[in-house]
């Protein structure tokens, strides 16, 4: 017995009471269903809330059972275990079965396993000009941060399309994990399922990227696909998304679903969620009533939605449960297809408090979730409507960055030594490489081989205009990879910052997007590609001698296929893909030669793997500042070349032709 006199609960006490459940299950004929579909809705079973002081969650449920029912999920970390009733088990059968659980001491509570919903409204997708970033002062908070990729915020969901564009570039290594359908990939399983691609577009697209709209903060993502492609999630599917994002250690965790009812299971996990550090943001809903759970919850930052006028939505629920408000009209975001959409609802006002949560602890690193979520609060604007409507104001991403939090001391860096940099480098056997770019380039990309291992690296100094010179930073573009002995290795970079690696051997190529830009250093020294290739000893004639070589194996056999579009680069850029098929006996060689109109900029993307290229995700280019471009590749025949023509200013008609050589 512990000190304070409280019985203390074991597994004899559990066991006691499994004869007359037991019993009641054997007279009933109750017996459990199996179901291999995929579905959001699980109406045929009960979540069982079990003590914390029971150590085998499982097995105590399943043995209160005995022989005639039988446990399928069961998550150890906030007490519960999901029990399979048939499906037409009457409502009768089912209120003795509850009553019967809550009989054992040791079970807090008894609930059917119930289906929530995303948040959404029509969209309107030729509006045409973003106002949400602007509506809540994100330029000011731009100023100071873009958002931080060691920062991380999940988005539980439908599935997220991390391959989109305007996406990938954020989303964390380990991409996520999907729970509606016991699989482990989050993508979406179709056409209809957008809403968790559109969320997390609002909160973590690609901003200051060239691509897309602008999204608040490159802050890192996880998407935790809890909705099916309905919008639809059980309670246990996204309890145990909660729970699974909180184990990860995300910093923010968004939730734009909800329910009218409120649930044990679920405000446990949040709570769960909540004391592990995470700040949650969930939307109000949309019935223009109440807030909805688990916005309600005291652990959860309930978000309503405002017009582009800052007039409260006429969908937006309200009530004294409202923390924060925020845009959630005709929001433009990404959507499946590298495409992109306006959606409304309360579901889209979350994110952008996600978002802007993501840029207040990327300029404050180590602020705790009880802090920011004060400081989101206390930076907050009030737009002149009710506390039931707006709660504390409209968030302020501005004021938010730009005020420094109550009580806040950031870790002082230690400062190096005056040739602490110079020790570094000068210690190592190997060369430190770096791509440096000029404070208002956007991102521009960059490649290299060597003959020996390449690994990034973290600079130990700053570009010229104090940005940092750090590799592997855009984790869905930087990349290293080892071939035969050869490396190569790659990634984009903008901004005023820099990435870097460490190259164990000699660097044998070098190629940069826009030298206009960018520029080069070896060890701290600027200097051309040519010239690192000879310092290093990766100057020779081999590869010159090669190309001279394989200049004559092309015969005279050859293919020509042409097509004709026409493309406005508008405020996204427009693009057309194509796809060619090889037709030579024996390929050698392919040229794609694109013609466009004198005043605009056209670019070629083309991709030799059968993958979509895009602007980031291509095997060979050819962005030059006009619309006229030229890609030559060489051929095995094994390849299946795609490519996309895209319009990256101005508009007009196109010609662009495929000339196939063989051997």
């Amino acid at each position: 017995m512990p000190p304070d006199g409280t019985p203390t609960p074991d597994r004899r006490s559990v066991l006691k009471a499994a004869g007359a459940l037991g019993a009641f299950f054997g007279s009933t004929g109750v017996a459990a269903a199996d179901s291999d579909e995929e579905s959001g809705s699980r109406g045929t079973e009960l979540l069982i809330g079990v003590s914390p002081d029971v150590s085998d969650v499982e097995g105590a449920v399943q043995s209160s059972l005995g022989g005639s029912g039988r446990v399928v999920h069961s998550n150890e970390a906030i007490h519960y275990a999901t029990v399979e009733l048939p499906a037409n088990t009457p409502e009768e059968a089912k209120d003795r079965i509850t009553d019967a659980f809550e009989s054992i001491d040791e079970i807090e509570y008894v609930e059917e396993n119930a289906t929530l919903e995303s948040f959404t409204r029509p969209n309107d997708p030729h509006y045409s000009s973003q106002h949400t970033p602007q509506q809540v002062n994100c330029e000011g908070a731009w100023d100071e941060t873009f958002g931080h990729s060691d920062v991380t915020i999940s988005v539980v969901d439908t599935g997220t399309a991390y391959d989109h564009e305007n996406l990938a570039e954020n989303v964390d290594d380990r991409i996520g994990d999907d729970f509606v359908g016991r699989g482990s990939d989050p993508y979406p399983v179709n056409s209809n399922e957008t809403h968790g691609t559109v969320v997390s577009g609002i909160a973590v697209g690609g901003t200051d990227n060239g691509t897309g709209h602008a999204g608040v903060s490159n802050c890192s993502m996880l998407s935790a696909r809890a909705l099916d492609s309905s919008g639809r999630g059980s309670l246990s599917d996204i309890a145990d998304a909660i729970q699974w994002s909180a184990d990860q250690g995300v910093d923010i965790i968004n939730l734009s679903l909800g329910s009218s009812s409120g649930w044990h299971t679920l405000r446990n996990a949040c709570q769960y969620a909540y004391d592990q550090g995470c700040l949650l943001v969930a939307a109000a809903g949309n019935a223009g009533g109440s807030v909805a759970y688990p916005a309600v919850y005291d652990s959860v930052i309930a978000v309503s939605a405002l017009d582009s006028r800052n007039r409260l939505a006429s969908f937006s629920n309200r009530g004294r449960e409202i923390e924060l408000a925020a845009p959630g009209t005709r929001v433009l975001s990404s959507t499946l297809g590298d495409s992109y959409t306006r959606a409304s609802g309360t579901s889209m006002a979350s994110p952008v408090v996600a978002g802007v949560a993501g840029l207040v602890l990327s300029a404050y690193p180590g602020l705790d979730n009880e802090s920011l979520r004060e400081h989101l609060r206390q930076t907050a604007t009030d737009v002149g409507l009710s506390s039931r409507a707006q709660g504390y104001g409209r968030i302020d991403a501005d004021a938010a960055v730009n005020t420094v939090p109550d009580g806040y001391e950031p870790e002082e860096p230690e400062e190096p030594e005056d040739d602490e940099e110079e020790d570094d480098l000068d210690d190592r056997d190997d060369h430190l490489l770096a791509f440096v770019t000029d404070p208002d380039a956007s991102l521009a990309s960059y490649e290299f081989t060597a003959d020996g291992p390449v690994e990034f690296a973290d600079a130990p100094y700053e570009s010229p205009s104090g940005g940092s010179i750090e590799g592997g930073t855009f984790q869905a573009e930087d990349f290293i990879e080892e071939d035969d002995g050869t490396w190569h290795a790659g990634g984009v970079t903008g901004g005023g910052h820099g990435d870097a690696f460490w190259v164990d051997g000699a660097v044998t190529s070098i190629e940069i997007d826009d030298p206009d830009v960018m520029w080069v250093e070896l060890d701290a020294e600027e200097m051309s590609p040519a010239a690192i290739i000879d310092e290093t000893g990766g100057g020779d004639d081999e590869d010159e001698d090669d190309e001279d070589d394989d200049t004559g194996e092309c015969g005279d056999e050859t293919a020509t296929a042409r097509a004709e579009g026409s493309l406005s680069g508008g405020w996204w850029g427009g693009t057309d893909n194509y796809t060619y098929s090889l037709r030579t006996a024996d390929p050698c060689s392919a040229t794609l030669s694109l013609e466009g109109p004198d005043s605009a900029d056209f670019d070629l993307y083309v991709t030799l793997d059968g993958n979509s290229p895009s602007r980031w995700n291509y095997d060979e280019a050819s962005t030059g500042s006009g619309s006229d471009e030229e890609v030559t590749v060489d051929l095995s025949g094994d390849e299946q070349i795609r490519f996309q023509i895209h319009a990256a200013d101005g508009s007009g008609e196109y010609v662009v032709t495929v000339e196939e050589q063989g051997k």
